[in-house]
């Protein structure tokens, strides 16, 4: 009671004193020491041993979730500001194409790319997806932009290397990355929908197993959603494009950018950055094999590359790289993103 008293005086509910109980590494061995079953039986017991602050809101019900339209509203533009220079640079390009030399198509696409970064930038800072200063680190957004830039230029890269080069001009493949760019905003909405809901299961569980086991359909759904909506988006815009580039792994990488964005918002970026660290260590590794196999006597180091291209084409090296992180995050994410703790607001 004295260690955890201010955390018990301000409490609406026992169930936040166990969500924060739950942060501080309380668990219910812990609990059982002190003669409960579990962390919740701990928390209702302090929750009616210990007053309430005088002046501090009442404890009866837990703050609703706000309701703000204009500030939805403000976040929601700011997510769609990346697609939107997306694809007013597309339009522009193809509307020049054959009038504009060179330097002046290179000079529109670094306007449209600063744009959409600037864009990307401020969605951020902001809404759904802003994170708590400190929770956000430097390497996970350079491990971020690499496996964007892959998207561009990574599959161009890898069939040069394969066919002995690299050489001469890269082809690069702009479809994925405009799509990736218009699903900033519904992955907005989909972090935002995922947070109200569990903010509403907070208020409304008894236990914090209770709250688990329903946030994690939420989360499942939430995913899920903005899956579908990428997937019909990257459709879109290859047909803008006339295709190219890999679908397929740029709907997982979209998943895996969304999962590490969710961990990171909830206050887990060490697990984010490692995901998106591996997702890029698995694209960088792919090319380098293919060199070191040209050593003499190390041809066997590039032959696993060379079956995965030759099976399913060099979209396969992404899909497999941010596959398998997306996976390991969507594990992660199941546990860390079930506890209360995860939820609270500070």
């Amino acid at each position: 009671m004295h260690r955890h008293r201010e955390l018990c005086e301000r409490a609406v509910d026992p169930l936040e004193i166990a969500a924060g109980l739950e942060a501080h590494g309380v668990t219910d061995r812990t609990a059982a020491r002190y003669r409960h079953r579990d962390v919740f039986s701990l928390a209702e017991e302090l929750y009616a041993r210990v007053p309430a602050v005088a002046g501090e809101p009442g404890r009866a019900t837990a703050p609703a979730p706000m309701r703000d339209i204009e500030t939805r509203a403000a976040w929601t533009l700011r997510a769609l500001l990346p697609g939107a220079a997306c694809t007013a640079t597309a339009v522009v390009l193809k509307l020049t194409d054959g009038v504009l030399g060179g330097g002046g198509r290179l000079t529109v696409a670094l306007v449209g790319a600063l744009v959409a970064l600037l864009g990307l930038g401020l969605c951020l800072r902001s809404g759904p997806l802003h994170a708590a200063e400190g929770r956000s680190s430097a390497a996970a957004a350079v491990y971020g932009y690499w496996l964007l830039g892959y998207v561009l230029y990574g599959d161009a890269l890898l069939d040069q290397v394969l066919s002995g080069g690299p050489e001469g001009p890269w082809a690069i493949t702009p479809a994925p990355l405009l799509g990736l760019a218009l699903a900033v905003a519904p992955a907005a909405w989909c972090a935002h929908l995922f947070s109200v809901h569990a903010q509403r299961k907070l208020a409304g569980s008894r236990a914090l197993e209770e709250f688990a086991a329903g946030v994690r359909p939420l989360l499942f759904g939430a995913v899920a959603l903005f899956l579908c909506v990428l997937t019909g988006l990257l459709h879109l815009a290859a047909l803008g494009y006339g295709g190219g580039g890999a679908p397929v792994a740029a709907a997982v990488l979209g998943v895996l950018l969304l999962l590490a964005r969710l961990l990171t918002v909830h206050g887990f970026p060490e697990a984010a950055t490692t995901g998106l660290a591996a997702a890029c260590a698995v694209e960088a590794v792919a090319p380098a094999l293919v060199l070191a196999g040209r050593l003499p006597g190390l041809h066997f180091v590039a032959q696993p590359v060379y079956t995965v291209v030759a099976e399913a084409g060099t979209g396969a090296v992404p899909a497999i790289a941010c596959g398998a992180a997306a996976l390991g995050l969507l594990i992660h994410a199941t546990v860390a993103l079930s506890r209360a703790s995860a939820h609270t607001r500070a």
